[in-house]
């Protein structure tokens, strides 16, 4: 594959290596690993208050017979107005288990779909030493990208990151940080050549986000 460079011109070729971007593509795996993310994602501390949490309704509104109402005891009760909720939400931790060698086949199997949509793009992203969003549209106009990018950057070119971040079709994401709900929530995935050679070498290890 060839290497684009900032004016969209080779600037030589890379692998991708055949056992992460030429896996056989496991649907189910990628919703299961997306649904385990989004799960994990949530902070899960929604809370009600129940009659016994609730102020007030210490006192009988009303005596028990002889009104004509109906019977209470609380003024908290559920069906007053300010009563308690019954069974209403609690905090919960709602994580879900997913080993770490499904998580690693599962982001072998996004890596692979969006190969096979040839929608991966390797590029050495423009330099500078200080940080320009002009040279970032330019370089995707390059490129040849206008729909909604995922760009991966290893720690190291935070002045790429820099250029990047302010234009709204592109998230930028570290390389051990990928992972499967970002790259199919994008239409382009982008690697700079350190990011993809990093990547590789994490995945061959057998390494997950």
């Amino acid at each position: 594959m060839n290497v684009l460079n900032a004016t969209g011109a080779s600037s030589g070729d890379v692998s991708l290596e055949e056992s992460i971007f030429g896996v056989k593509v496991s649907v189910p795996l990628m919703h299961q690993a997306v649904v385990a993310q989004l799960a994990a994602a949530r902070s899960g501390t929604h809370k009600t208050k129940t009659r016994a949490e609730v102020r007030g309704g210490g006192a009988k509104p009303w005596r028990q017979k002889g009104t004509g109402r109906a019977r209470h005891g609380s003024t908290r009760e559920p069906q007053w107005k300010g009563g308690g909720t019954v069974f209403g939400p609690v905090p919960r931790d709602y994580s879900v288990s997913f080993p770490k060698k499904m998580k690693a086949s599962a982001l072998r199997s996004a890596l692979s779909q969006r190969a096979k949509e040839n929608k991966v793009l390797v590029v050495e992203p423009p330099t500078a030493d200080k940080p320009r969003t002009k040279d970032a549209l330019a370089a995707l106009a390059a490129w040849g990208v206008s729909d909604k990018v995922l760009l991966v950057l290893t720690n190291d070119e935070r002045n790429v990151a820099y250029s990047f971040r302010n234009l709204p079709d592109v998230h930028i994401i570290a390389e051990d940080q990928i992972n499967v709900y970002d790259i199919m929530n994008a239409d382009t995935l982008v690697l700079s050549r350190g990011a993809l050679d990093a990547l590789q070498s994490r995945l061959a290890k057998g390494g997950a986000s």
